[in-house]
């Protein structure tokens, strides 16, 4: 059952990220790109790695697409 999960989650990260590079939306195109920085950070919890998991939640999913936000807000990008 682990098994099938840690797949699925895979998956989740490769849709994610192909999504992240098709999506003609910079805004919706981040946020995929944290969708699957958020994912990685699931399935390290179920791998056992708890500590690789908050690293990628603080770091990968919350603060660059927080930073990659902010800066599209700045300088004003619009599609």
């Amino acid at each position: 059952m682990l098994e099938l999960l840690v797949l699925l989650l895979c998956g989740s990260i490769i849709v994610s990220g192909i999504l992240a590079v098709r999506l003609r939306s910079l805004m919706a195109a981040m946020v995929s790109a944290g969708l699957a920085s958020l994912f990685a950070a699931v399935s390290y919890v179920l791998l056992a790695a708890p500590d690789v998991a908050m690293t990628e939640a603080s770091i990968g999913s919350g603060l660059s697409t927080l930073t990659f936000l902010y800066a599209l807000r700045r300088t004003g990008v619009r599609e």
